[in-house]
């Protein structure tokens, strides 16, 4: 099952502005330039499956009650603070819009069972050479 072009809805998105923290001087203490983003995953459009393996995330930025909140100061200008924060939720849906691969067990081949045992004979011999010397 492939799934491409995976979009979250922009409506689905809740943006407030909010100052940047850290130094900068004057431009940071009046203009409100940081995005604050939070994303209901529960409420969104995407598909049951792609909800349950983003809740399923071990990732800070998904708060206990299964919102994604997502802080983007990087830029000094407001649209570009909120496209990355956009393009940082999108990369997150995708990263999960693909289930993973089931891995199948597989039995070892026939030449790796002996090349292990061959190796097993070296080292015992090595370790048997390390005992006491009996006399004759």
């Amino acid at each position: 099952m492939r799934r491409t072009g995976l979009r979250v809805q922009p409506a689905e998105v809740e943006i407030t502005a909010i100052r940047a923290q850290g130094a900068g001087g004057q431009n940071v203490n009046k203009v409100s330039n940081a995005v604050h983003l939070r994303f209901d995953i529960a409420a969104s459009s995407l598909p049951d499956d792609v909800k349950a393996r983003l809740l399923a995330l071990p990732d800070g930025r998904i708060s206990a009650d299964g919102v994604v909140v997502i802080k983007a100061q990087e830029h000094r200008s407001l649209e570009m603070n909120r496209a990355d924060a956009l393009a940082r939720l999108q990369a997150l849906v995708d990263r999960v819009a693909l289930p993973p691969r089931v891995r199948r067990a597989t039995k070892p081949t026939h030449g790796s069972k002996l090349r292990r045992l061959e190796g097993k004979a070296v080292r015992s011999l090595v370790k048997a050479g390390r005992g006491k010397v009996h006399g004759e």
